[in-house]
């Protein structure tokens, strides 16, 4: 028996050796084709001298043959934009790369663009030659894009005006001195790194108007899928103790770590901020964080972010015509109320006060119902500090009425139901439908348009930052 099992380990051990030495079956057949998953590599608006991310492309072998694809050629060569990585091995023509049966390879593409003098956007093409078995298969590269002001750790240091000429893109951080003001104009696009604070000590201007196009927009510097989507995609405007009388109009803020975050009151008569036709959205954190000082808010949405509004510490604030909502999303859950206010402010077990006025008038406090959010609106109040707090016809998601408030007129959990909800495309429009409850509920506050210039009142004012025409 000993020789019998002997003689057949012997076999079993040859058997595995043969399969282990079988080399795999190529194909030569023009028949046999190769699919890529794109046919079209496109590039979001890259910075030049900033170059971009990388992007790939897979080139499928769905036989069930291996096939030894003759090149991979970037049709530019060495002097295109664009550089190409295949499996790993780096080059303007990559030979000789086998892609086994029903398995794939990747082309791993980047693209960086020379500064030049150009202020308008432009393309940048070239494409990719994959040759095989006699085919060629292409694949097609785009990339928009433009020319910017990069401003790297800069200093205003003296009176300033931006104007939309290009871009501007901010590295490091920016920072307004005191006693100096930055005026930024109609139009403006300033993209902000991950690492780039924007700091003002001194005035900031912001004056943009009613279109898309006119806008003056803040957001962060990945405007590529996904990253232009996400929020903390840079820390945000932060308006130091010393700042005074800042002003934004048709203005947008997006995608911050924190919006706007704000301290201490203002060294003037005026408020240390007043917002106009603004939008912030998608802020990580706070949308409004502030602390002990004083805002004003005309026609403003502030949506989607952890916790949209905080006033704490006091302050002097008076909010009409707005509109803050929170919408659970792949990237911001809604658990936080999106207005909280008091007149205290608790650090490491001390807890300091100070006096609180805010008004808040024909407005709209609003979270989704699958939220983990029993109150859209919590104040707090310690201390014997001046403390006063209005609403005075507004909508909200409240379980019971802010505690140390006087209310008038208020609506209680009646959706407000907002035009447009989608959060798998990331589709949020908080214009009213026309069942609106908010329709035709506010009183008149004296203010001619809102948040998109349009005529208001349309018959009595409605709430939030949107009238319905």
């Amino acid at each position: 028996m000993k020789p019998v099992r002997n003689l057949l380990l012997f076999c079993i051990t040859i058997t595995s050796l043969l399969f282990a030495c079988k080399k795999e079956s190529f194909t030569n057949s023009a028949s046999a084709l190769l699919s890529t998953s794109v046919d079209t590599l496109h590039f979001d608006t890259v910075f030049t001298s900033t170059g971009s991310v990388t992007q790939f492309v897979k080139i499928i072998n769905n036989n069930n043959k291996a096939i030894r694809i003759s090149s991979v050629r970037l049709a530019g060569g060495a002097s295109s934009a664009y550089k190409m990585n295949v499996d790993g091995t780096s080059g303007p023509i990559v030979n000789n790369v086998e892609i086994s049966a029903n398995d794939s390879a990747y082309i791993f593409v980047t693209v960086s663009i020379n500064p030049s003098s150009a202020n308008l956007p432009f393309i940048v093409q070239d494409s990719i030659e994959v040759n095989y078995n006699g085919n060629r298969k292409w694949v097609q590269l785009d990339a928009f894009c433009q020319n910017a002001h990069f401003l790297r750790n800069y200093e205003v240091s003296a009176n300033e005006t931006w104007n939309n000429d290009k871009p501007y893109v901010i590295l490091g951080r920016l920072s307004v001195d005191t006693n100096t003001t930055l005026t930024i104009n109609k139009g403006c696009r300033i993209y902000m790194h991950a690492d780039a604070p924007f700091i003002v000590h001194g005035t900031l201007q912001v004056n943009g108007d009613k279109w898309d196009s006119t806008r003056v927009v803040f957001a962060g510097d990945r405007l590529d899928v996904p990253y232009r989507d996400y929020p903390a995609s840079y820390p945000g405007l932060i308006f130091s103790g010393v700042s005074k009388d800042n002003s934004f109009t048709y203005a947008t803020i997006r995608n911050a770590y924190q919006g706007i975050v704000i301290i201490d009151p203002s060294s003037t008569a005026n408020p240390k901020l007043s917002l106009r036709q603004t939008i912030i959205d998608n802020a990580y954190d706070a949308g409004i964080l502030s602390l002990n000082s004083s805002i004003t808010a005309r026609n403003v949405l502030v949506s989607n972010c952890g916790k949209n509004i905080i006033l704490a510490k006091g302050g002097t604030y008076d909010f009409q015509h707005c509109t803050v909502a929170s919408v659970s999303n792949n990237y911001v859950q809604h658990k936080d109320p999106v207005l909280f206010v008091s007149n205290f402010l608790n650090q490491g077990g001390s807890v300091a006060t100070s006096n609180l006025n805010a008004t808040f008038r024909n407005c709209i406090f609003w979270g989704d119902a699958n939220g983990l959010v029993e109150s859209e609106v919590v104040t707090a109040k310690q201390g014997t500090s001046a403390y006063n707090v209005i609403f005075d016809q507004v909508l909200w998601r409240v379980q019971t009425q802010p505690a140390n408030a006087t209310v008038t007129g208020a609506i209680n959990n009646q959706n407000p139901q907002f035009d447009t909800l989608n959060t798998s495309q990331r589709i949020y429009s908080f214009r009213l439908k026309d069942n609106s409850p908010a329709i035709n509920k506010g009183v008149n506050t004296g203010l001619t348009i809102d948040l998109d210039g349009k005529p208001r009142p349309v018959g009595l004012p409605d709430l939030g930052a949107y009238e319905k025409q």
